[in-house]
C-alpha cells in the first residue's frame, strides 16, 4: 500500500508545468494574477518558519525552503529581464542559467526576508508591465538555447505557474510535516 507522501507528487504538487505559445484573453488575465498574487503568497507560506525548518529540504534530494525562496527571487528576475528583452528586441537570445548551482551559492543562504522583499519589489514593477502590454506584445518571442523559440504567452504561462508550484512545495511540507 502506498503511503500518503508516495501518493502525492512531492516534486509537482500543483502538476507539471504545461507549455503553452498562445492564451486566451481570460487566461493571460489569470496568469497575471498568480504572477501578482505570488509575492504574498510565497511570504504567507514561510511566515514563522524557524532557521531549523526554512533549512529543512521540500522533499528528499530536494532544495531546503530556504534555498526555494531565493530561487523563486532569481527565477522572477530573469524572467523580468527576459520579458523586457522580448519587449525592446526582435527575438533576442536570452541566457539560461545553472538553476542548481545557483541554489549552492552563498547568497543561498541569507535570511528569506531579503529575498521576500526583493520578489515583493520586483512584481510591483513586472504586474504593471504585464498589465499594460497590448495583446499582440504577447506574440513576441525570444529564443531559448535549449526551448527554441518562445512567445510572452508562454513565457506569461510558464511563470504564473511557477510561483504558485514553489509555494505549494512549502504549503505541503508545513502540511506534512504539522507546522502550523
Amino acid at each position: 500500500m502506498a503511503t500518503e507522501a508516495q501518493a502525492i507528487d512531492l516534486r509537482h504538487p500543483i502538476g507539471r508545468l504545461q507549455r503553452v505559445s498562445t492564451l486566451s484573453p481570460e487566461e493571460r488575465r489569470v496568469a497575471i494574477e498568480h504572477i501578482a498574487q505570488a509575492p504574498g503568497l510565497l511570504s504567507a507560506a514561510v511566515a514563522g518558519l524557524t532557521a531549523e525548518q526554512l533549512d529543512t529540504p521540500y522533499r528528499d534530494g530536494g532544495w531546503t525552503v530556504r534555498q526555494l525562496v531565493h530561487h523563486v527571487a532569481d527565477s522572477h528576475m530573469n524572467a523580468y529581464i527576459r520579458f523586457k528583452l522580448a519587449l525592446t528586441e526582435t527575438e533576442p537570445t536570452i541566457k539560461p542559467y545553472e538553476e542548481a548551482l545557483w541554489a549552492e551559492l552563498p547568497d543561498s543562504k541569507l535570511p528569506i526576508e531579503i529575498s521576500i522583499a526583493l520578489i515583493t519589489a520586483l512584481h510591483q514593477r513586472w504586474v504593471p508591465l504585464l498589465r499594460g502590454m497590448k495583446p499582440e506584445d504577447f506574440a513576441r518571442t525570444l529564443r531559448h538555447p535549449e526551448l527554441g523559440l518562445v512567445t510572452l504567452d508562454g513565457n506569461l504561462g510558464i511563470y504564473s505557474w511557477h510561483g504558485r508550484h514553489h509555494t505549494a512545495h512549502v504549503t505541503a511540507l508545513r502540511a506534512r510535516k504539522g507546522w502550523n
